[in-house]
């Protein structure tokens, strides 16, 4: 996989990108086509770690047979919070919070090494500090062409812009 500070900027839509999923399996983001989505970086062990998944838990089951679909994607570079494996990440969001919604393998989403889908993404909805993630569970918002439409601040609860996303319904 290519990685680098512009790989990905070019790119039209999300539907550009493929990851591996939290158990190894490559997919490509073509699957999402004609889906709302809402892309996030996660950890387990961050402050805002019960809120937003539950809400976005919530949100799964509200709005998936609509057309919504959910892709967290773990990361570990903000103060270590998500120092698990893959394995021991899925068993603890689908304990503790029931999680359904689509998971990612472990990626970097800054620096170098950024996965080239958040280089697009922040290329597209820059942040209010600068052209970067600036801690765990920072979203987007995607329409069903596959383009980000939105940003929210980690601090953001999922359940604020309920109405942005009920918008592109």
């Amino acid at each position: 996989m290519a990685t680098g500070d512009n790989k990905g900027k070019d790119a039209k839509s999300i539907y550009e990108f493929s990851a591996l999923d939290i158990d190894g399996n490559n997919v490509s983001l073509e699957k999402y086509r004609g889906k709302i989505c809402i892309i996030v970086n996660v950890a387990c062990k961050c402050g805002f770690t019960n809120k937003n998944y539950k809400q976005l838990q919530a949100f799964h089951e509200k709005y998936a047979d609509k057309g919504l679909a959910i892709l967290a994607f773990p990361s570990n570079e903000f103060a270590g919070q998500e120092p698990e494996s893959n394995e021991n990440i899925k068993k603890f969001v689908q304990d503790s919070f029931g999680v359904k919604f689509d998971l990612f393998s472990k990626i970097e989403v800054n620096g170098k090494n950024a996965h080239p889908l958040y280089n697009y993404l922040k290329n597209e909805q820059k942040g209010t500090l600068g052209n970067f993630i600036k801690w765990n569970f920072s979203k987007f918002l995607i329409n069903r062409e596959g383009k980000p439409v939105n940003r929210y601040a980690p601090s953001t609860d999922p359940n604020s812009f309920e109405k942005d996303i009920e918008k592109l319904m």
